[in-house]
Parts: C-alpha cells; structure tokens; sequence
C-alpha cells in the first residue's frame, strides 16, 4: 500500500509479516472488550476505556494484516481509511476518543461524552465487522 508504505519510509511505521496467532489474539481481545463495553449498569466512563480499547485492538489487528506495525495508537487509527477503507469522519472521531483518553490517563480528567460513547462503539462494531471479513493469514 504506497500510502503505508509512505509511512514506513519516515519511520512512521515498521514493517513487519502478520502472524496469524497474534492476528487472532487481537481480534478475540477486542471482541471480549466491545462484549464487556455493551453491558448494561456499566458506568460510562468504563464503558469508553473498554471500548475504546476494542477499537484499537481491532484497528491494531487491521494495521497487521496487512504486514505493518505501529508504536503510536493514533496513527493505528489514521491508517483504517488504508487498512479497512473506513471513511475519514470514522477515524476522526476516533481520535477524538483518542484525545479524551489521553486526557483521563495523563491529566486525570475523564468526561465521556455520551454521543461520543455511542459513536465510538458504533464504529468499533464497524471495524470488527470489517476486520471479520479479511480472509485468514496463512
């Protein structure tokens, strides 16, 4: 993919073989946490951290399919419109989440925005749809 591919050659990315195991282990991890984020009594807050993490779990599992790897959790999102063809306005509002759970993990300020939440799990069950439908990595 030249658009990846563009990223590896800053150093943006690294290029590595998928694995099907850890490929598989991504998957079953952000399936288990949308499960989890979708339990009803769930404070708001912990359904965000558990959905936002299903996101990026799916997202991660996406970006390695395809033989790369990422150390930012943001650029993992900036690529879906590459690795899934999720429409921009998608990944945007990821990274948005992004932005929110860096402001509970590092200023301790978390304040989930309920239609936020609902878009964020919205678009996380796009992307384990979409990454169910990649054939298996052999």
């Amino acid at each position: 993919m030249k658009e990846l591919d563009n990223l590896v050659k800053i150093q943006q990315l690294k290029t590595e073989p998928a694995e099907a195991q850890e490929f598989a282990g991504m998957v079953r991890a952000g399936n288990a946490k949308l499960k989890d984020a979708l339990i009803q009594g769930l404070s708001e807050d912990s359904q965000f951290t558990l959905a936002y993490g299903a996101a990026h779990a799916l997202s991660l599992a996406a970006l390695r399919w395809h033989g790369y790897r990422s150390d930012s959790r943001y650029l993992v999102f900036q690529c879906l419109q590459h690795t899934l063809g999720l429409d921009r306005a998608k990944w945007r509002v990821l990274d948005n989440c992004h932005k929110a759970r860096n402001l509970a993990e590092y200023e301790g300020h978390l304040d989930v925005n309920p239609q936020l939440l609902k878009e964020l799990i919205g678009i996380t069950k796009e992307i384990l749809v979409l990454v169910n439908a990649l054939s298996p990595i052999e």
